[in-house]
């Protein structure tokens, strides 16, 4: 913006670098970053659980639930038939003092219905502990 008044030669070579439009765009970025980092710093406070990652010790008293990947489910080696059946056996189990340790085992090709309706199961009959049996990944 700088304007020359009065006779001097034409020719002249202006030096000087307009920063305005730098200064222009840095303003708008920094009020860009001022607006969005407390958006995306916001979350919900939370204790998160530590991973232990610890194998789980296979008892006899310990009860595997398998579901195929047709979606079939297995007490132990035995077919579930009913809901009713697996009900009552998850009612007997959860009445043990102290309850056996339901592991789910789940086809990698199961529907997530399939394992969802054990877990619900289990949750409905007042199972307090479920886990979930896998595979270490190959590497």
């Amino acid at each position: 913006m700088g304007m020359s008044v009065g006779g001097g030669e034409e020719d002249e070579v202006v030096s000087a670098i307009n920063t305005t439009p730098l200064v222009d765009v840095m303003l708008v970025l920094l009020i860009i970053f001022l607006i969005t980092i407390p958006v995306a710093t916001h979350t919900v406070k939370v204790n998160l659980p530590k991973d232990l990652n610890q194998p789980s010790k296979i008892v006899p008293d310990n009860v595997t639930l398998a579901v195929t990947a047709d979606g079939q489910a297995y007490w132990n080696e035995t077919p579930i038939r009913s809901h009713a059946e697996l009900m009552a056996r998850l009612e007997k189990v959860a009445a043990q003092q102290p309850q056996p340790q339901i592991m789910i085992r789940g086809d990698g090709g199961a529907r997530y219905e399939a394992v969802g309706r054990l877990v619900a199961a289990c949750q409905e009959a007042g199972v307090a502990r479920v886990d979930f049996i896998t595979e270490q990944p190959h590497s």
